[in-house]
C-alpha cells in the first residue's frame, strides 16, 4: 500500500474515531465505489440480516429495492423503496429514499480515485427525515484494491431528536478474477462496529448486461455490536 493511500485511510479512521459516539442503527450495508458507468441502467436488490443488539430494538432484517440510471460519464442516480422484517417477523415498508453518486475524478487520474454520494431518505410512517453526504475513495495496487466511504448523516423531524452522525465504511478486496473477489470489511457506527470477510464477482449475461453479486458476514466488535450481520446484494446491469 502507497504512503499517499495509507495516511488518506488513517486520517479518516481517526475522524470516525474522535466521533464514533454520533452513528446508530444498523450500519452494515455496502461499500460505494466512486465509479460512474456512462448509460447503465441498474436494478438492485440488498439485504442485511442480525442479531439483536443490545439495548437497541433494531428491526432483524432490512431489505432494498432499487432502480438506478447513469446520466453522461459523471453522475448516477437511484431510488430506493425500504422494508424491515422486526424481531416478531412482521415485514414492512420503511422508507423511500433518493441517491446521486457523483464521480469526481477520471480512474488512475491521480492517486486515489474519489467522488461524492448524496442521499435523501423519508420515512413512511414517522415524521423523520435524514440526508446524507458520503465521500468516497478507491485506491489500486497490483491485484489489490482499497476502498473506503465517509458518511456523514443528518436526520430531523417532530419524531425523532435532530442529530449530526458520522460512519465509516472501508473495503479491501483481491481482484482474483472478474467472478470471484474475495476481501475484508470494516464497518463504524455509533452502536455498531464490525468486520468480516466477503466474496463479490460480476456474470457477463450479454452485450452490455450483467449480473453483479457480493456476499458478507461481518461480526462484531465489542458488546453493544450484534454478533453478526449476513449483507448480500445482486445488481442486474444493463
Amino acid at each position: 500500500m502507497t504512503r499517499i493511500w495509507r495516511n488518506a485511510l488513517c486520517s479518516m479512521s481517526l475522524l470516525v474515531q474522535s466521533s464514533i459516539v454520533l452513528a446508530d442503527g444498523i450500519v452494515v450495508d455496502k461499500i460505494y465505489h466512486p465509479y460512474v458507468d456512462a448509460l447503465e441502467t441498474e436494478i438492485e436488490y440488498r439485504a442485511v440480516i442480525q442479531d439483536r443488539q443490545p439495548d437497541l430494538v433494531t428491526p432483524g432484517q432490512i431489505h432494498q429495492f432499487a432502480v438506478g440510471r447513469a446520466f453522461g460519464d459523471r453522475f448516477f442516480g437511484e431510488l430506493y423503496a425500504i422494508g424491515a422484517r422486526n424481531r416478531s417477523g412482521t415485514f414492512s415498508l420503511e422508507a423511500w429514499e433518493a441517491e446521486l453518486k457523483w464521480q469526481l475524478t477520471e480512474q488512475g487520474e491521480y492517486a486515489i480515485d474519489w467522488g461524492l454520494l448524496f442521499e435523501y431518505e423519508d420515512e413512511v410512517e414517522e415524521d423523520i427525515r435524514e440526508v446524507t453526504v458520503g465521500i468516497l475513495a478507491e485506491r489500486e495496487f497490483g491485484p489489490w484494491s482499497g476502498a473506503a466511504n465517509l458518511m456523514l448523516i443528518s436526520e430531523w423531524g417532530r419524531d425523532i431528536n435532530d442529530e449530526f452522525e458520522t460512519a465509516l465504511n472501508l473495503q479491501a478486496r483481491y481482484r482474483m478474477s472478474r467472478t470471484f473477489e474475495p476481501g475484508l470489511e470494516f464497518y463504524a457506527g455509533q452502536d455498531s462496529r464490525g468486520i468480516g470477510p466477503v466474496v463479490q464477482g460480476t456474470i457477463n449475461l450479454g452485450l452490455r448486461k450483467s449480473l453483479h453479486w457480493e456476499s458478507g458476514l461481518i461480526f462484531g466488535l465489542g458488546s453493544d455490536s450484534p454478533d453478526t450481520s449476513f449483507r448480500f446484494l445482486f445488481e442486474y446491469e444493463f
